[in-house]
């Protein structure tokens, strides 16, 4: 078996929680599109099929009742540079949507995919293609982390700020705080898949 070089910073294959603490705080700089009309998706979703992979994740609404469940709210897209914050809550689960997720020849990276897909699922039909799932290529790639936190901290030498991640995305306005954890999360997805396969 070759001895495959790991792609992370220090040459160890997992991360402690003090050694993050210990790393910089980084979010998201570039452009953040908030996408809340349906209308404005076809000339987005053109810009994103230009791509050859992508950064993604999803965000739903917290659930602090027993049996309460919500549905998938926000749909994040990250290209190099520029997130898409798609609001499905607002724009409806519509064919550009599906055709994305159903697309086969641009790679969806992300982390805890199978369970994006179930939720989004449960919104509509749809036949998933092309994702690739964070966790198994690090574990592939002999780290021993599989959150998006811990593999940011690991392969690209920063941390990223979990605070809004309980807070309402079904809000009428979302707070600036929310666009950019939710923007940071797709990109430093793709960040992390580009470093895995670099």
């Amino acid at each position: 078996m070759t001895n495959r070089k790991t792609p992370h910073l220090n040459g160890s294959i997992t991360i402690s929680h003090e050694e993050i603490n210990d790393l910089p705080l980084r979010s998201f700089s570039g452009k953040i599109v908030l996408l809340q009309e349906e209308k404005k998706l076809s000339r987005a979703f053109d810009e994103i099929r230009e791509h050859d992979s992508i950064g993604f994740d999803t965000e739903t609404r917290p659930s602090f009742k027993k049996g309460e469940l919500h549905k998938v709210s926000l749909l994040q897209i990250a290209i190099p540079d520029k997130v898409f914050l798609v609001r499905l809550n607002q724009t409806g689960f519509t064919k550009h949507i599906i055709d994305f997720l159903e697309n086969d020849s641009l790679t969806k990276a992300g982390v805890g995919i199978r369970d994006d897909i179930k939720a989004m699922q449960k919104l509509s039909r749809f036949e998933p293609a092309g994702f690739a799932e964070l966790s198994t290529l690090a574990k592939e790639a002999g780290l021993q982390v599989e959150s998006v936190k811990k593999l940011s901290a690991l392969l690209l030498g920063f941390r990223i700020s979990k605070g809004a991640q309980t807070s309402n995305w079904e809000a009428p306005t979302l707070t600036q705080k929310q666009l950019e954890y939710a923007a940071t999360d797709a990109w430093v997805c793709l960040e992390i898949y580009k470093k895995l396969k670099g």
